[in-house]
């Protein structure tokens, strides 16, 4: 699940350190630390080399239970078992692992908490783009030290792959089929023989054990940068679905707001899981195509309508409730992020939001305010 508010969420936003406090956004493994000590400190089941829990309880850290002692451990992750099982399990071999999915399924989400519960560490992180170049994924040089020095050990700039291998860590690298065929190519050395050759040193990084690569990529870039045949077989691939029920969504969103908001220090708004299910509602029907009764057929918006963006919009409605309204989230608060959502395409999008609105919302009881709202912000 790149974007603000992944497809997860926590029961309530958890306890940081009060030396992370101040932070915007902490690591996973600074914002669940009691949550990753109490399961460290009661889990007596097999580790895997250099791990710091057991595959057991990396699933229970993402997808929460109450452990022995009474410690709650908060769900991260909404969504099939047996899927993070999957993940977890592949991870526990010598395959990488590549989380696929429409944007907005928690994919990053989920790769940061399964190498905090991995490795305890979830920074060793490679941003893919069009530019991303072959050093991010192999090794740079500090060419100060290169042209007064020549090539040395102390010259060279390892890569979060390459700082991963020596500490027997998880790699993570975001965005894979943004980045150019040749960039990726480099990895399948590295997935293949764990190794990563140096030449200019005439030497070579060999990968400790507990060291694996977890790669995200969106299944709407498949035509952009396409993974090689022998790129993708040094891959289990594990495909994250969107929310699979309305219920399952409205409590994702609804968690997921709760944590956002403490960390932003938004007081909490009262009653606005209507609000919440209303914008989750207007999503679902509108990426569907359908009404949720089935009755009316829809145009689709160009936009993913994603969990993530649901998320996005309920946040921003409750800071102009908060800061410009009365505390209370209207539907007045929300409509202006919804529209935004759907209408990205002016000439398109704004055809099926019409549509919407003049077929589906002003004929809903209960709507109107929305229906006001959702015409004055489309303009």
């Amino acid at each position: 699940m790149s974007q603000p508010g992944p497809t997860a969420h926590a029961d309530a936003a958890p306890s940081a350190p009060e030396s992370d406090a101040h932070l915007l956004r902490a690591h996973a493994e600074q914002a669940f630390a009691a949550e990753l000590a109490a399961l460290a400190a009661q889990d007596d089941a097999l580790r895997p080399p250099s791990w710091r829990l057991s595959p057991g309880a990396v699933v229970t850290y993402l997808l929460g239970g109450t452990l022995p002692d009474g410690t709650v451990v908060t769900p991260k992750y909404v969504g099939p078992r047996r899927l993070v099982e999957v993940a977890v399990a592949t991870l526990a071999t010598d395959r990488a692992l590549l989380l696929l999915g429409v944007p907005g399924t928690a994919k990053t989400w989920v790769s940061e908490h399964l190498a905090a519960a991995v490795s305890g560490d979830s920074t060793l992180l490679v941003q893919g783009t069009a530019g991303t170049p072959e050093e991010a994924v192999r090794y740079g040089w500090n060419y100060a030290r290169l042209i007064a020095e020549g090539p040395s050990a102390a010259a060279l700039v390892p890569s979060p792959v390459m700082v991963a291998m020596r500490e027997g860590k998880v790699a993570r690298i975001e965005e894979l089929t943004r980045i150019p065929s040749d960039v990726q190519d480099a990895l399948i050395t590295v997935l293949s023989e764990k190794s990563l050759p140096v030449p200019e040193l005439g030497t070579e990084v060999q990968a400790v054990r507990g060291f694996t690569v977890i790669a995200t990529a969106n299944d709407r870039d498949r035509g952009v940068n396409e993974l090689s045949s022998a790129l993708r077989r040094r891959f289990s691939t594990v495909v994250l679905p969107l929310p699979a029920t309305a219920e399952e969504e409205v409590s994702i969103v609804v968690q997921r707001v709760e944590q956002l908001g403490a960390s932003l220090e938004l007081p909490p708004v009262p009653d606005a899981v209507e609000e919440i299910r209303r914008v989750v509602t207007v999503f679902r029907e509108l990426r569907g195509g359908r009404t949720e009764d089935g009755r009316t057929t829809l145009k689709q918006p160009s936009g993913t309508l994603s969990t993530a963006e649901a998320i996005s919009v309920v946040v921003n409605g409750i800071a102009l409730a908060t800061h410009f309204g009365d505390g209370v989230l209207r539907a007045a608060d929300t409509a202006a992020g919804v529209v935004g959502a759907v209408v990205r395409d002016p000439v398109a999008d704004r055809v099926a939001w019409s549509e919407y609105l003049e077929a589906v919302v002003r004929e809903r009881e209960g709507w109107a305010h929305f229906y006001r709202a959702g015409r004055e912000a489309a303009g």
